[in-house]
């Protein structure tokens, strides 16, 4: 998901660069060898900005039209459209363009543990807390389609009391939202 308009960083966090390429193209890069029936990015605001920047691969693109609504829109359109590519979709694999720190390891890592372990949901875990990225099965999809406003998909696990397995992500809760973010971005490349 990338649809987010940055608007405490005031331009496009999808196009900060990171290690020579923008953090949404390191989130595609990780992401594209992986054998997924469907791959969607789910875009909104500066569409054409994001869109003309990278190579978006085998990921078909969405313009989600209502993302100034929250992130909830993101992940409703996202999941319509993966199951208009796949009508038995059995899981949902939810990324986000702004963590830098997302490889393609880690991803393996969570879809594995999820289908090992047979849950519901699994999430990535780090600084105590729970989120993405994460993956769903498909006895979920019905409440993702019921999320609201700014609500992630974490708010299930609250409101539902399902069980949810997760995977330890370290340098996952490092994601870019404002100016201090990309300066601290920008020293961690140096090392």
């Amino acid at each position: 998901m990338a649809a987010g308009s940055s608007s405490r960083l005031g331009y496009a966090k999808q196009l900060v660069e990171f290690k020579g390429k923008s953090l949404l193209q390191h989130i595609l890069d990780a992401s594209a060898s992986l054998e997924f029936d469907s791959k969607v990015l789910i875009l909104g605001a500066r569409k054409e900005q994001i869109e003309n920047e990278i190579d978006a691969r085998d990921f078909q693109i969405v313009m989600n039209r209502n993302w100034k609504d929250g992130m909830s829109t993101s992940i409703i359109s996202g999941l319509a459209k993966a199951q208009e590519m796949e009508k038995d979709l059995q899981h949902l694999l939810i990324l986000l363009s702004d963590q830098p720190f997302v490889s393609q390891d880690k991803i393996e890592q969570l879809i594995n543990d999820h289908l090992k372990g047979n849950s519901l949901a699994t999430f990535s875990e780090y600084a105590g807390d729970v989120g993405v990225p994460a993956i769903f099965s498909s006895e979920v999809f019905q409440h993702l389609k019921e999320l609201k406003g700014d609500q992630g998909a974490k708010k299930l696990i609250h409101e539902n009391k399902f069980d949810y397995r997760t995977v330890k992500f370290e340098k996952g809760n490092f994601d870019v939202d404002t100016e201090e973010d990309v300066e601290r971005l920008k020293k961690l490349e140096e090392e």
